[in-house]
Order: C-alpha cells, then sequence, then structure tokens
C-alpha cells in the first residue's frame, strides 16, 4: 500500500483556503484631518496642565484674543475708555483688570495670528471636551463631504470670523477669548446645508444604509421649508442667546461665554460652504 508523499518545506496537510487578512478597524471612526484636529486641542490642553503658571499665563497673552488689544492697535486713543470699562463691572477682581487693562495699554500690539490661535486653547477639561465631542460630530459628516482642506478652511474662516465679531461687538473687553466653539459653529453649521435633506419619495429604498448619500446643497429657501432644519436652527440659535447671556449670572460659568463668537463663526460656515465645493471642480 502506498502512501502518500511527505509535504516538502513544512507545507501543512489541511486544505483550508489561504483568506485575505480582515481589514482593521479603526478605533475612532472619523476622517484623518478630525482626529487630529481634537487629538490637538486634546494634547495642547493636556500640556498646559503641567506648564509652569508663568508659562501658561505667557502662552494664554500670546495666543488668545483680547479686544482690547486690538481697539487699542487700531486706535490708541481709546486707552482711557479700556481702563475705565475695567474699573466697571463686579467688584470682585477689580484690581486685577485694572491692572491688566494698564499692560494692555502699555503693550499695545493686535497680534494678528491670535485670530486664530485663540481656538487651541480652552479653559478647562470639560470645555474641550465638549467642543471635541461637537468638532467629532459634526465636522466628521463636513471632512467626508469636502475633503480635508476644504474642512480646514470653514473651520479657519469660521474661528477668524466669530473672533471678529466678539471683538466688534465688544471692542473694550479685556476678557481672553479662548475655545474652538467658533470654528465648531462653522463646521455645524455648514453640515446643516446638506444634513436635513427631506425624507425619501415612496418607493425609495427603506433601509437607510442603502440611500444614495445626498449630493445636492439645500438652498436657504429650501432649508427654511424643511421642518428638521427649521427646528435645528432656532434651538441653536436660542439655546445659544441664553446659554451666552444667563451663564455667568446663573452661575453656570466662571466666565463670559462668546455667543458672539458662536454666531459669527455659525455665519460664516453657512454661507462659505457653497464656495469652496465649487472650487477645483471642473
Amino acid at each position: 500500500m502506498r502512501t502518500a508523499p511527505a509535504p516538502r518545506n513544512g507545507a501543512r496537510m489541511d486544505a483550508t483556503p489561504d483568506l485575505p487578512r480582515p481589514p482593521r478597524v479603526p478605533v475612532f471612526n472619523m476622517p484623518a484631518v478630525v482626529t487630529a484636529s481634537v487629538g490637538i486641542l486634546v494634547l495642547i490642553h493636556a500640556v498646559r496642565q503641567v506648564l509652569p503658571d508663568v508659562w501658561d499665563i505667557t502662552l494664554l497673552l500670546d495666543l488668545a484674543l483680547i479686544p482690547a488689544r486690538w481697539t487699542l492697535a487700531l486706535d490708541p486713543g481709546r486707552a482711557a475708555d479700556v481702563l475705565r470699562a475695567a474699573a466697571e463691572g463686579d467688584a470682585g477682581g477689580v484690581e486685577l483688570r485694572k491692572a491688566f487693562a494698564a499692560y494692555l495699554v502699555a503693550d499695545a500690539d493686535g497680534m494678528p495670528w491670535t485670530f486664530i490661535t485663540y481656538a487651541l486653547l480652552h479653559g478647562s477639561w470639560a470645555h474641550v471636551l465638549l467642543n471635541g465631542v461637537w468638532l467629532a460630530a459634526f465636522g466628521s459628516p463636513v471632512a467626508r463631504r469636502c475633503g480635508a482642506w476644504r474642512y480646514g478652511v470653514i473651520a479657519l474662516a469660521a474661528t477668524a470670523a466669530g473672533g471678529l465679531l466678539h471683538v466688534l461687538i465688544d471692542p473694550l473687553s479685556t476678557v481672553p477669548l479662548i475655545g474652538a466653539s467658533a470654528g465648531v459653529s462653522g463646521l455645524m453649521a455648514a453640515a446643516v446645508r446638506f444634513a436635513f435633506h427631506p425624507p425619501e419619495p415612496a418607493g425609495a429604498a427603506a433601509v437607510p444604509w442603502q440611500r444614495p448619500v445626498p449630493t445636492r446643497l439645500q438652498t436657504i429657501p429650501e432649508l427654511f421649508r424643511n421642518r428638521s432644519a427649521v427646528v435645528f436652527l432656532v434651538i441653536w440659535f436660542v439655546t445659544n442667546l441664553l446659554f451666552g447671556l444667563a451663564a455667568l449670572p446663573l452661575g453656570l460659568s466662571d466666565a463670559p461665554v462668546a455667543w458672539d463668537a458662536h454666531l459669527g463663526g455659525f455665519v460664516v460656515g453657512f454661507l462659505l460652504l457653497p464656495l469652496v465645493e465649487r472650487i477645483g471642480r471642473r
């Protein structure tokens, strides 16, 4: 009786086919640019926690957006107005505000990069994590639709616009503006332009994941006829305004909430998406 020859070079005796290795499932199901954005915000705040206080204050002065600094840089004659505004308001900390205002008067440098860099700093872990969650939720669909560089253009333009509106509305403020909320608001507004398409007509595929992804942006009249979009916009504007005006008096925050920066970022993101989508199209 003949036996089968032994396999050469240690070959296996079973008939199991060599299947391709299954793809690795990402830990975070987000575009790489959004993951990097959230990671940078978290990393910067983590580094600030271990910096000496003097270094952290220097970082805040160099990167935060301070409206009074820009007012003094453009019109040094308003120094008295800045000093007077710092002495008004809550009696607690008035001496510190006056000293800081005097420092700004003595060193009235606009620092144009602060219209962007203020978004890199946050006041607390709750602040940075909240912005990170909203950035992941609304930045991801925008990045998937537009690509990384258009996502970046919208976020940066909304950040700068939010800072500019904040300076225009409260030009004498010596409170540093920090946080990525204006840029996040811009990405949120951009997502509104395509995320609230009306329901599929009768006879369309019933399974949500088999429906095609909407490629056309809704026009402004279409958005105002879309109940879901209108409800979202009303809730966003009302809660943003109420939280901005009532958070400090009610003790919900230890610093004023820059509702105007959120509004400026939202408007620019809403209007900018159709423009950047046309760039590069044939």
